[in-house]
């Protein structure tokens, strides 16, 4: 049962950039090349350098009626303000009941895509820092015991990302978000001695690596004719696959203090995984080249944890998978969110689960894994 004074802390939110984000930082002399909003018949479109990256409507859907759910963008009036302004976003956390808030980009993509993409890298570099001081000093401005920063890293350089991270740590970032998969991303796998820089340098700050679903920008899509829900009711694999890649590589053998949260992937199917790898471990090791210094079980012990916004399954496996790695994310405002019954819904699903262990996954880990 969650007691009434359990602190509940969501890993993963989204943060809808306002307009001025980058206009506001960038030099004046690139402010027309960096992201800036137009409006097109009432829908505001991004345009970057060049290009124009029009926002999905299930982006910014929080107390939506879902039978009315749009694919279509948002004119930023139509939304709660809480999407893009932070006081707004601390009433609606109030009301949610929520205590603390990890906040994801949204125009940047779930790992910064958008900036890995980008023709001019020295523009890119700019954006991406323009993003992190966005959130240190405008963002979590109003509240930052409950509005937790996170920052963005330029894949596309691995020195200069473990730059970034050292000097956003140093303002107060708890945490970084990355690709699930950048090999995906025509880079390095996670298997390459290439990230051992950035590792480092999470390590060296004990920031937590996060790796949100779809942040490879590879969809699992099974057909020509399969719908939106279905490509979501999908992504959770792609947590299962990042999992399953991480354990077996010898990065945890590399960079022994690494931590990684696997975000919005669901928890349910840890324990067959654990179990499955487990076995692939045993038998097949000795005749390829994998982590054979750690098996994947204690490797998900000392390094990973997990994510769900509602999994009554994984939380009725909860001794199997740890009590100690699950942490609870509300998805605000995207589509999953439960909003304004977060807390409710939570509750619900922690009904059978001892109080000491509810206060855990409801806030008591994300705390001592952010360092809040």
């Amino acid at each position: 049962m969650l007691p009434d004074d359990a602190r509940v802390v969501s890993a993963d939110d989204h943060i809808i950039e306002h307009p001025r984000v980058w206009s506001d930082r960038l030099p004046a002399h690139l402010k027309e090349r960096g992201p800036r909003v137009v409006d097109e018949d009432g829908v505001p479109v991004w345009c970057y350098d060049g290009r124009r990256y029009q926002p999905l409507g299930l982006d910014a859907v929080a107390g939506d009626d879902p039978t009315e759910f749009k694919l279509t963008s948002k004119a930023f009036e139509d939304m709660r303000p809480g999407c893009y302004d932070p006081a707004a976003r601390l009433r609606d956390m109030d009301e949610d009941g929520i205590d603390a808030s990890l906040g994801f980009p949204q125009f940047p993509r779930f790992a910064g895509q958008t900036f890995l993409e980008a023709e001019d890298k020295s523009l890119a570099l700019l954006c991406v820092r323009a993003w992190n001081d966005f959130v240190l000093d405008e963002w979590t401005a109003p509240d930052r015991s409950r509005l937790i920063p996170l920052s963005i890293v330029p894949m596309w350089d691995v020195e200069s990302a473990a730059i970034e991270i050292r000097r956003t740590a140093a303002k107060g970032a708890r945490a970084v978000t990355f690709s699930e998969n950048p090999a995906a991303l025509n880079l390095p796998s996670f298997w390459s001695p290439a990230w051992d820089p950035f590792f480092s340098a999470l390590e060296e700050t004990e920031t937590p690596l996060c790796l949100h679903v779809g942040s490879s920008s590879r969809p699992i899509v099974p057909h020509p004719d399969a719908p939106l829900p279905v490509i979501i009711g999908l992504l959770g694999l792609l947590s299962m696959q990042a999992f399953t890649d991480l354990v077996m590589s010898p990065i945890f053998n590399r960079h022994p203090k690494l931590k990684v949260m696997l975000s919005e992937g669901g928890i349910g199917w840890i324990p067959y995984m654990v179990e499955r790898l487990e076995q692939v471990w045993e038998k097949q090791r000795h005749h390829s080249k994998v982590n054979v210094e750690k098996s994947p079980a204690e490797c998900f012990r000392d390094h990973i944890w997990v994510c769900f916004i509602r999994d009554e399954a994984g939380l009725e496996a909860r001794q199997r998978i740890g009590v100690d790695k699950i942490l609870f994310e509300a998805d605000y405002p995207h589509s999953d969110t439960m909003w304004p019954n977060s807390r409710k819904s939570l509750a619900h699903q922690l009904h059978d689960v001892p109080a000491d262990e509810a206060s855990l996954i409801a806030g008591g880990n994300a705390a001592r894994l952010l360092r809040l």
